[in-house]
């Protein structure tokens, strides 16, 4: 066992007399030590059940015959950070989770990891520590939020964005933006809608380091705690068995997950975070990789706040398992890649069924042809930039319009708020990408301001920062080369015409290349807008977001 090297022989005593201050007896201390990493916090509503998971996930660790060990990681909540400087902490945080859970099982020399996350970057962050660490792992989530109702229609956190920019358009009242306030998250759990906590949670259980229901099992079931309680008893089975996270874990699960993600639909922040996974495990991952795998992955599922489905329909039309079945049986996933549960994706999925042939359509009903995600490149981005094509109008997949520019999101708002952006607009807000944030700010506020006052159908918004897999409409982002670093998105005047082609991949500035070039030399890079602390730090060694908004030393 790897923790003897930090609990037996003469020379590990003095460990020993700290076990024993913890009331270990020394029958436990023969036993594996599981980390159990717990991101429990009072703050945010994914978080606060997190508790009994892991009271559940110690019970099943040492029923098998562990020693579990509660330590904690960090997270923040996307929604209550939005909006103002405390989204500039959310993206970061990832990294942050990665180091500090690498950090704490190495010197205490675990023996396995049960990860419990739920919300947003402490998904992707714990995943990445998994790669690294490379012990037994399994990954057991907090679990999705139930929709809300107003007037009869389930809602969610999306539908609370959009009434906010209806209020500003008067077209909703402040106490019919009241009643949504009220409504809108009714229990505990991730978002209800396919946003970003729950994505991840989902290609967790597409990639193999979840249990089946892991991303979609509902928080408030109790059939969540038992899940967590199989947890346990997995990763016991895995550390018996030799079973270590980068042996599920491997590009062929990546690509597997990205599969998946194009059939649900999933968050555009998927496309940063699959890079980082990735390059755990010395896999580089292109996000161009997305093109080919969604024109051949057809998408089979709208929920929020692309369709009126949510998450608790998901799981009752047979889950994650059973949109795997469906591309199984097409030939689209790699059967072969191995689970925490021991068995391969194909022998795990080989008795789901599809339980709702319109929340999961089936392979020959496609909600489209092609996947949920697209990479768009041209000469705005020639490196790339990302659209969650399920969630746009077909009036909008072809879009030409003049540039109306903003150099932070806050001025993109009033702008639309205040009634300034008119049908036909191509809304560009630069320097929020990851150096230019720093921290690469999600812009669902002003896309849900765009969508209130009704022009969803027809205004564009682009940007080097991201979006919340709440945004939907032509919202395309991680545009690459960012501004902050001199990218063709910082030389766009007001007026210019934009020219948006997503079924052919293609987003252009109608600008000569002479016009550009001498656009280039005229430009001057931004002092910092932070110069101490960890944003500072961050914005030193972040890379774009085509590559996953990574950290590496730079180069001297």
């Amino acid at each position: 066992m790897k923790s003897d090297n930090m609990k037996s022989g003469m020379q590990q005593a003095p460990a020993r007399s700290l076990l024993n201050a913890l009331g270990w007896t020394p029958e436990e201390m023969k036993k594996p030590i599981i980390g159990i990493v717990s991101s429990f916090n009072e703050i945010i509503p994914g978080h606060m059940n997190l508790d009994k998971i892991t009271e559940a996930v110690k019970m099943g660790v040492a029923e098998a015959g562990g020693m579990p060990v509660v330590v904690p990681a960090i997270a923040v909540c996307d929604g209550i950070a939005m909006g103002h400087i405390g989204m500039k902490y959310s993206l970061v945080t990832r990294d942050l989770i990665a180091d500090s859970t690498e950090a704490l099982a190495i010197a205490h020399q675990f023996d396995g990891l049960v990860m419990i996350p739920n919300c947003d970057k402490n998904v992707p962050g714990l995943l990445m520590a998994a790669a690294r660490l490379d012990l037994p792992t399994v990954f057991v989530s907090g679990g999705p939020m139930l929709a809300g109702h107003v007037e009869g229609k389930k809602r969610s956190l999306s539908s609370m964005f959009e009434a906010v920019g209806a209020n500003a358009a008067g077209k909703m009242s402040a106490e019919e933006v009241r009643v949504y306030e009220e409504n809108v998250c009714p229990s505990c759990g991730s978002c209800s809608g396919m946003y970003t906590a729950n994505s991840m949670n989902c290609l967790t259980e597409a990639m193999g380091m979840g249990l089946r229901g892991n991303g979609t099992i509902p928080a408030v079931y109790s059939a969540r705690l038992r899940l967590a309680k199989k947890a346990g008893y997995a990763v016991m089975d895995m550390f018996n068995k030799g079973i270590t996270a980068r042996q599920i874990i491997t590009k062929d699960a990546i690509l597997n997950a990205l599969t998946v993600d194009m059939a649900l639909g999933c968050s555009t922040n998927s496309m940063l975070h699959l890079p980082a996974i990735a390059h755990e495990i010395g896999f580089d991952f292109d996000i161009s990789f997305a093109n080919p795998i969604s024109e051949k992955t057809p998408n089979l599922c709208h929920l929020a706040p692309a369709g009126p489905t949510y998450m608790e329909d998901l799981n009752e039309a047979g889950g994650v398992y059973a949109v795997m079945k469906e591309l199984l049986d097409a030939g689209l996933l790699n059967p072969d890649c191995l689970t925490v549960s021991g068995k391969t994706i194909g022998e795990s999925v080989k008795n789901a069924y599809n339980l709702n042939p319109e929340v999961i359509r089936p392979i020959d009903n496609p909600y489209m042809k092609t996947g949920g995600l697209a990479v768009l490149k041209g000469n705005l981005a020639p490196d790339g930039s990302v659209v969650k094509r399920s969630a746009v109008v077909p009036e909008m997949m072809k879009h030409t319009g003049p540039a109306r520019v903003f150099d932070c999101e806050e001025d993109a708002i009033s702008a639309i708020k205040g009634g300034k952006i008119v049908p036909g607009d191509v809304v560009v807000i630069r320097y929020e990408g990851p150096k230019g944030g720093p921290g690469m700010r999600e812009m669902l506020n002003p896309t849900s301001a765009i969508a209130g006052m009704g022009l969803g159908d027809s205004v564009a918004l682009i940007t080097d920062g991201r979006f919340s897999g709440a945004s939907r409409g032509a919202s395309i982002g991680h545009v690459s080369p960012e501004a902050a670093v001199g990218g063709p998105i910082a030389l766009v005047h007001e007026g210019d015409i934009i020219e948006i082609d997503i079924p052919s991949l293609s987003i252009k500035l109608d600008v000569s290349d002479e016009e550009l070039e001498k656009r280039r030399r005229e430009w001057k890079p931004r002092e910092p807008k932070v110069t101490t602390g960890y944003l500072a730090r961050y914005q030193a060694m972040v890379t774009s977001g085509n590559r996953g908004a990574i950290l590496e030393v730079p180069k001297v």
